[in-house]
C-alpha cells in the first residue's frame, strides 16, 4: 500500500491601489481564474496596498468568494488597513469573510 499525501496550493493575489468600478470586473475575473485552476486549493487576499475600495469592488470579493466555495476552497483575506476593515464592519461582510490581521503562517483547508 503506498501513502499519498497532497500538499495545498495557496495562491496569494496582492491588489493595490482602488478597488472600484473601473477594474472591478477584471481583479473577479483575475480572481476566479485563479480559484478554478485546479492545483489551486485555496487564496489568499494580501490588502495591505489597498486604499479604498467601494461597492463594486465589496461585489467582485463577494462574487470570487461564492466561486470558492462552489468550489470547496478556501478565501481569506489578510493585511486589511483599520480604513477598509470598517467598510467590511459597516456592511457586516467582516462575518462572512476570513480575515487575518497579518498573513496567516499556516493554513489548514
Amino acid at each position: 500500500m503506498q501513502a499519498v499525501l497532497k500538499c495545498a496550493k495557496i495562491q496569494v493575489v496582492h491588489p493595490q491601489g482602488c478597488l472600484n468600478a473601473t477594474n472591478a470586473l477584471e481583479l473577479e475575473r483575475d480572481l476566479t481564474t485563479t480559484l478554478t485552476q485546479d492545483e489551486v486549493s485555496g487564496l489568499l487576499l494580501d490588502l495591505a496596498k489597498v486604499e479604498s475600495i467601494d461597492s463594486a469592488g465589496l461585489m467582485a470579493l463577494v462574487s470570487a468568494l461564492k466561486v470558492a466555495q462552489t468550489l470547496g476552497k478556501s478565501f481569506q483575506l489578510y493585511s486589511v488597513s483599520p480604513a477598509i476593515r470598517i467598510i467590511f464592519e459597516l456592511t457586516q461582510l467582516d462575518d462572512i469573510f476570513e480575515i487575518f490581521v497579518d498573513q496567516p503562517e499556516l493554513i489548514l483547508t
